[in-house]
């Protein structure tokens, strides 16, 4: 996972957001309050910071660790990703995570979401700031060793790293997930009778399913770390945006008809 790139888009998200105004009354589906939301960005925060000082502590694999590894020690599911060494499948899942990260800018072709690019921004920002905290946590809580470790197809210079260490679960697999759900997710709430539901959301599912596999195919992680990865981004992606959702003001206004003429009631 591009780490630095995240952080990056992660701080320009925090001040773009912070600066940006509101010119118009809201009428889009979400509402953000600034309390809420500067708990949520607080939380993500220290996630990134604890995930950091975890990684600063651990410690890249010896040669002798190295040399004890045993690909018969590794489930059936997951042995075959340690006979996988593809540098186009690498490149391919780079592609695919600088790619899906851009995906939420095709809402500037919308005016209606166009003016609720704050909104959108920060809520994309939090869906970010969760997904990688919560993945650089998990891998240097697990510490799983990538399956490239017990390919000799790898140098002892790819292998004698910290990184090698850091294979549970995929960020690369969380962070296309995340990304591509958050748009399905956001496009649906603004768009719900819209034909291209269906379109953005087969896309929301098969971008980070082909990112996975091309993780696998490269040596980079086993099938269970992609599919975990898969899972956690895609809950994020979906659930960030869903609790921003604003409440229906209608749902206490109560129609009723009856043979001897009809009421309306209202609860407070």
């Amino acid at each position: 996972m591009k780490i630095k790139t995240i952080v990056t888009l992660l701080i320009l998200f925090f001040f773009a957001t912070l600066h940006a105004q509101h010119e118009h009354q809201h009428e889009g589906p979400y509402q953000c309050k600034k309390k809420k939301d500067a708990i949520i960005y607080s939380i993500g925060s220290a996630s990134l910071g604890i995930g950091y000082y975890l990684q600063s502590q651990t410690a890249p694999l010896s040669l002798e660790r190295i040399s004890l590894l045993d690909k018969s020690s590794i489930n059936k599911f997951d042995r075959i990703a340690t006979s996988f060494s593809s540098l186009t499948a690498k490149k391919a899942s780079d592609f695919f995570f600088y790619g899906t990260l851009a995906m939420p800018a095709v809402f500037v072709f919308s005016k209606r979401m166009r003016r609720d690019v704050r909104d959108i921004s920060l809520i994309y920002g939090e869906t970010l700031f969760f997904t990688v905290g919560l993945t650089i946590i998990t891998k240097n809580v697990r510490h799983r060793i990538r399956p490239l470790a017990y390919n000799s197809n790898f140098s002892l210079e790819d292998k004698m790293t910290k990184n090698a260490r850091f294979s549970f679960f995929s960020g690369h697999a969380s962070v296309v997930a995340a990304s591509s759900f958050f748009t399905a997710k956001v496009f649906s709430d603004y768009n719900p009778d819209s034909k291209w539901r269906p379109w953005v959301w087969g896309a929301a599912i098969t971008f980070p399913a082909i990112t996975g596999y091309l993780r696998v195919r490269a040596g980079k992680h086993f099938p269970t770390d992609v599919m975990t990865g898969y899972a956690v981004g895609a809950l994020i992606g979906y659930f960030v945006p869903h609790i921003h959702k604003k409440k229906n003001r209608n749902k206490n206004i109560k129609l009723s008809v009856l043979p001897t003429g009809g009421y309306l009631s209202w609860r407070f």
